[in-house]
């Protein structure tokens, strides 16, 4: 994952027990954070000094264990760096944007994985990289067994709503190709609905 000035967290669906929430503390204090944290019956939430911005991480908890929920911004890169091995530690998905010099690279991660990278300069915006969706009998088993379906349709309409946007500026471009590559990532979103809704 690439290093840059700001990177934005957004859209985060991390799962934790206490033991990966020590751990996440306890590579803080390695790394020299000045930090604390505070337990209620529904939320743990750890203050990290980074310079001199407070960055407050809010878990909620769920049962015996625990969801990151919120959008971050963080400009230490350590910090960053930490979040992205928390992000793929528990495989979970986000969307992580990186401000640069007049550009942003937003990064959508499913499974604790890159699955396409965009990057927008000005009004302009192209794929970087996209991989091609790969759905084994592992992850589908794991949606069932877990309740991330509920929370997963509501996102799956955004990315629904987001490509019909991209198909109807393709459209008004007269980009075939544009508009073929959303017409292929809706039927994906699509069969995965179908999928989640049965």
């Amino acid at each position: 994952m690439n290093k840059s000035h700001e990177v934005e967290y957004c859209n985060l669906e991390l799962r934790f027990d206490r033991r990966q929430i020590r751990y996440f503390i306890k590579a803080l204090i390695q790394e020299g954070f000045s930090l604390y944290w505070n337990e209620s019956d529904q939320h743990f939430i750890i203050s990290i000094r980074s310079g001199r911005k407070l960055v407050k991480l809010k878990f909620q908890r769920i049962g015996e264990r625990y969801k990151i929920i919120g959008n971050y911004s963080i400009k230490d890169e350590k910090l960053a760096e930490l979040m992205e091995k928390m992000i793929g530690d528990t495989r979970g998905h986000a969307i992580v944007k990186r401000f640069r010099d007049r550009q942003i690279l937003i990064e959508n991660i499913m499974f604790g994985e890159i699955i396409r990278t965009v990057e927008i300069s000005g009004v302009e915006h192209k794929v970087l990289f996209q991989r091609e969706p790969v759905i084994t009998t592992e992850h589908i088993m794991q949606a069932f067994k877990s309740s991330r379906i509920e929370e997963r349709i509501p996102v799956l309409k955004l990315e629904l709503n987001y490509e019909l946007a991209v198909l109807h500026e393709a459209l008004a471009e007269d980009d075939a190709e544009k508009a073929d590559h959303a017409l292929k990532r809706l039927e994906e979103l699509r069969q995965e609905m179908l999928m989640l809704e049965c």
